[in-house]
């Protein structure tokens, strides 16, 4: 039994390995158009129809300047930042970084570069992505540039709105749902694209 090893070219392609040309037949040239077309310009109907999903983006729990809904994060965001940004960031991140080490570095680069917006807009972008949430009113960059203080206190307020308590940190709240305190529709699980860790 003789086994038929094909290339790299023929294993991959979809359509069968073609059989040698018989005696008296002549080879004809493969150049991926049919012979039968007369169009110059074939194009393949399958690849066409392909149907594209897009994922509908909710609007933001609430509005960008609506902090003095929480005044009390509103007064520790205005008075302290580094504090409000390490919650939320512990969050976000699933528990991978603490809120201490996010909250340090945030104060740090404000020292520093005195723009810690820099750091905190990636957040707003991770967050957007994880909760499907649109870029309202403009780009993230933007957002934190302009209005940083409103900006973290919009993204406190939509992580409290989907059931996260920000004081007791992720692992507090995994510990809390696991327990039945928090109902498991209160914290969803966040929508990722691509792949993760």
């Amino acid at each position: 039994m003789a086994s038929f090893n094909p290339s790299g070219y023929e294993k991959f392609s979809a359509s069968p390995p073609q059989q040698p040309p018989q005696f008296g037949q002549e080879a004809a040239a493969t150049t991926g158009i049919p012979l039968s077309s007369s169009n110059t310009y074939y194009t393949d109907s399958s690849q066409t129809t392909k149907t594209v999903k897009t994922k509908t983006r909710v609007p933001w729990s609430s509005g960008l300047c609506d902090c003095f809904s929480d005044w009390r994060n509103c007064c520790i965001t205005c008075w302290c930042p580094c504090v409000t940004f390490g919650q939320i960031a512990e969050i976000v991140d699933k528990g991978s970084s603490s809120c201490g080490v996010n909250g340090a570095l945030y104060t740090l680069i404000a020292c520093v570069t005195g723009c810690a917006c820099c750091y905190s807009c990636f957040y707003r972008s991770k967050m957007r992505q994880q909760y499907l949430l649109k870029k309202h009113p403009c780009g993230d960059c933007l957002v934190h540039c302009f209005c940083e203080y409103c900006a973290l206190c919009q993204e406190y307020r939509e992580l409290k709105t989907r059931g996260y308590d920000l004081s007791i940190g992720w692992q507090g709240n995994i510990e809390k749902q696991s327990r039945g305190e928090v109902p498991m529709t209160s914290i969803p699980p966040a929508v990722e694209g691509g792949m993760s860790r």
